[in-house]
């Protein structure tokens, strides 16, 4: 199935074929013909990517995250920031949206927005695409999206952290937004956070609140809303990461909780979401949100 165009895309090569797309599409009709199972659109060269990533790892991932209070409560964050912020965004792209959880629960919210879903890894996209049935998907690094001026809001969800050149990125996001479009950007927090999590995660960094706004800023930004979330948890979490120092990194331990635990870590990022739904914005947690927008008069 080759999409619809998104309105103001500018035209993107295939590195699988040479094909020249049209405008704004988002599918290479040629190349899927020809690379059995590829369903989503080649503008990365393979040469290019980084190695020794657990391809595994994506579809881990995809068993545990309706199964996880996080990745739930995440989901429910990132839910209310589209809703306050753009209610009126007619299309959406996700930088990293790794198995497609995220744009999944965007899409089944904002039924009628023209999302795209962009990631690195291959077997990402490969996940994704069981969730995100005729969703245009493409493998892009966020360094260098080659987009221009294409989306209403463009979001990154623990995504650039791993990015050693994150500002090149962050500017990569701003030139893919339109004018008066906005980013949505969610980050783990707290440097002295730092655990065998972040290494095995493939971390570069974890943020302050400092540091994530100033370069959102010099990216061309302005930021309207800030706040932590993983905040009620963040004792446990820390005694965690303090106890599990020196046992060897487990998703399962991370992310398999006990069922009456997880609900009942749920109900506190609810409630979290809550106090942010009433102007609160959460000053420690182990998770920072930022809501910012590209200055400009929409469609001007």
């Amino acid at each position: 199935m080759v999409a619809a165009p998104v309105e103001g895309a500018r035209s993107l090569s295939c590195t699988g074929c040479g094909s020249q797309l049209a405008p704004g599409e988002w599918a290479c009709a040629r190349c899927r013909a020809q690379a059995e199972g590829d369903d989503y659109l080649r503008v990365l060269d393979a040469a290019t990517l980084p190695t020794g990533y657990d391809a595994a790892l994506f579809d881990k991932l995809a068993a545990l995250e309706p199964t996880s209070f996080w990745f739930r409560g995440r989901n429910s964050v990132v839910l209310w920031a589209l809703a306050r912020w753009f209610p009126a965004a007619r299309s959406f792209l996700e930088v990293g949206c790794g198995t497609g959880y995220v744009l999944a629960a965007v899409l089944r919210s904002r039924p009628g927005l023209e999302a795209v879903g962009a990631e690195l890894y291959a077997e990402g996209l490969r996940v994704a695409r069981s969730r995100l049935a005729g969703v245009p998907l493409a493998q892009m690094d966020a360094r260098s999206l080659g987009i221009e001026e294409a989306f209403d809001v463009v979001g990154a969800f623990d995504v650039v952290e791993h990015i050693d050149r994150d500002e090149d990125a962050l500017r990569s996001l701003n030139a893919a937004v339109r004018p008066g479009g906005g980013l949505i950007v969610t980050v783990p927090q707290h440097r002295w956070l730092w655990s065998k999590a972040d290494e095995f995660a493939g971390h570069e960094r974890r943020y302050t609140r400092r540091e994530l706004t100033e370069k959102v800023r010099r990216s061309g930004f302005e930021v309207v809303w800030v706040s932590s979330f993983v905040t009620l948890l963040l004792p446990l979490m820390a005694t965690s990461r303090f106890l599990t120092r020196r046992r060897p990194y487990s998703l399962d331990r991370e992310f398999g909780l006990p069922r009456p635990v997880d609900r009942l870590f749920e109900r506190s990022l609810d409630l979290e979401r809550a106090a942010m739904s009433r102007g609160v914005s959460l000053p420690v947690g182990g998770s920072l949100l930022v809501v910012a927008r590209r200055p400009g008069v929409p469609g001007g």
